[in-house]
């Protein structure tokens, strides 16, 4: 297992400031924290996801969508220039897995405290296909997209958990 430590000193030695590519992959500098740079990096995610869910949702698909695209980009560059496929600094999978896991979730705080929780919680233990996409691919898309299918894999619990509850609500009245 990678040593945090190590990895963000690396990481940060190869970091640049004004390298745009390596500003975006590392979140803006929380990939390169010593601790915890994969809950850093979500943490990042929930202003992002403030300001996204008062757009209309076609605006936030695409604005996703840019980001997935531009998260390929940066996060394969970054790796390359490391000299890593994965490394744990490179977050910004973490900021778009956790804005995939918040579409057209139910506004309020308790459902951004539960988004996060669910995407944290896939992106850790890597159920299957995560796992499996994580193991199997490599670059840029490797890196983005098994944290997207966290993501949606966290959508969905979400998604199950805001029906149940408004169904109960309905049936208290």
């Amino acid at each position: 297992m990678t040593n945090p430590a190590t990895s963000a000193s690396t990481a940060g030695s190869s970091f640049h400031a004004s390298n745009p590519r390596h500003l975006l992959a590392y979140g803006f500098g929380a990939g390169l924290s010593p601790w915890a740079p994969g809950i850093l990096g979500t943490l990042v995610a929930v202003p992002i996801y403030l300001v996204l869910s008062q757009l209309p949702s076609s605006i936030y698909l695409i604005v996703l969508a840019a980001m997935i695209a531009a998260g390929i980009w940066a996060c394969g560059a970054t790796a390359r220039d490391i000299g890593s496929d994965d490394p744990p600094a490179i977050v910004w999978d973490e900021i778009v897995g956790f804005l995939v896991a918040m579409i057209a979730a139910p506004a309020g705080w308790i459902w951004i405290i539960t988004g996060f929780l669910l995407f944290r919680a896939f992106d850790t233990f890597k159920p299957w296909p995560i796992d499996m996409i994580q193991d199997r691919l490599r670059g840029g898309l490797g890196i983005m997209l098994d944290d997207i299918v966290a993501g949606l894999m966290s959508f969905a619990v979400l998604q199950f958990l805001a029906m149940m509850v408004e169904a109960s609500l309905r049936g208290a009245h």
